[in-house]
């Protein structure tokens, strides 16, 4: 059905954001923690829409291929987020950029010049800042800025936002000249962010397991990147052999995802396996964030998330820009310099 709805900039007094590709959610509850009201999130995979309509009964979830949708009917959002397939710049995978079949930027820039919002944000694998993918960056840029929007782009560390995870990320965010000015991308957070055995302690132990204070002093670092993995390969586990390597560094054995934290007779010295709420812990998913179906799918879509506390950070940027405030997440640091047209 199309939307008639005009999405000018108040929805209940909160600026509207369109997302695309919307997965699991971390995105979602980062926008919302940012103030924003999801006009609707786009996705194809049932599972993540199922795990979207049952933590947001009241949020528009259309199940389709972004291909399907028309942005004009959504004009007026404010703002268009996307984190469209990472495969075709995956260091993982095999690289083909445009050639990739998954490829859905121009998908996601022709919804934008449908759509006309005030910002953009756009999310992926920091391959995608590999100087192999450069000319098909500034293509993307160049589009963008005959759209009428300033660009600016970073690879950020989600551990400077809290995120207990090594986890890097592409991001570009473009925004019309009348509020580029005001754009700041945030500052790291002042207090490191916790370690795994801080984060997860609670949890390790909370089926008798006489180990966990013990694993948590070893478990004493930030998580290596959690890899969601694709439909295309078999069940979850933590990762490729280097990563299995250091999560073991860390207590952990990766080979695989448990259905239940370890009980009582689990071995002391043992090294047990990562739940999925773990998992979606070192994500930055709050505990009652429920995640529809199987492990396997599950797991999937906490792994491949947007962490929340990253869109929070980010999409709060772009809030105080479009009401051309401070960036609240800079308040107390040193400033940091706002959108500069990068092609």
């Amino acid at each position: 059905m199309p939307f008639s709805n005009s999405f000018s900039t108040n929805m209940n007094n909160r600026p509207t954001v369109l997302e695309l590709c919307a997965g699991g959610g971390g995105q979602t509850i980062g926008l919302e923690n940012a103030g924003f009201e999801c006009a609707a999130a786009v996705e194809i995979d049932s599972h993540a829409c199922q795990t979207l309509r049952l933590n947001r009964p009241d949020m528009r979830v259309i199940e389709d291929d972004i291909r399907a949708i028309r942005g004009n009917d959504f004009a007026g959002v404010d703002v268009v987020s996307a984190g469209v397939p990472c495969p075709p710049f995956s260091i993982a995978g095999r690289q083909l950029g445009a050639d990739d079949d998954r490829d859905l930027f121009p998908e996601a820039l022709r919804i934008i010049r449908e759509v006309s919002p005030r910002a953009v944000m756009l999310e992926n694998v920091p391959g995608f800042a590999a100087s192999k993918f450069a000319p098909y960056r500034e293509s993307l840029i160049r589009h963008l800025k005959r759209l009428g929007y300033r660009v600016g782009w970073r690879v950020v560390q989600s551990a400077d936002y809290g995120v207990p995870q090594l986890r890097p990320r592409f991001l570009l965010v473009g925004m019309l000249a009348e509020y580029s000015d005001f754009f700041q991308w945030p500052s790291r957070m002042p207090e490191a962010s916790p370690t795994v055995g801080e984060t997860l302690c609670d949890l390790m132990a909370s089926n008798g397991w006489k180990g966990a204070i013990a694993w948590r002093s070893k478990a004493n670092r930030i998580a290596p990147t959690i890899v969601g993995g694709s439909k295309k390969h078999g069940g979850p586990d933590l990762g490729p052999t280097r990563a299995k390597a250091q999560w073991r560094g860390l207590g952990v054995d990766g080979m695989g995802i448990a259905n239940e934290v370890p009980g009582a007779d689990f071995p002391v010295d043992g090294f047990p396996r990562l739940t999925v709420r773990m998992v979606a812990r070192l994500q930055s998913f709050p505990d009652n964030w429920e995640f529809s179906g199987r492990k396997t799918a599950a797991y999937r879509q906490v792994g491949n998330a947007f962490p929340p506390l990253v869109a929070e950070a980010m999409a709060s940027a772009i809030r105080f820009a479009l009401n051309r405030e401070a960036n609240q997440y800079n308040e107390h640091q040193e400033l940091v310099s706002g959108l500069v047209s990068e092609a």
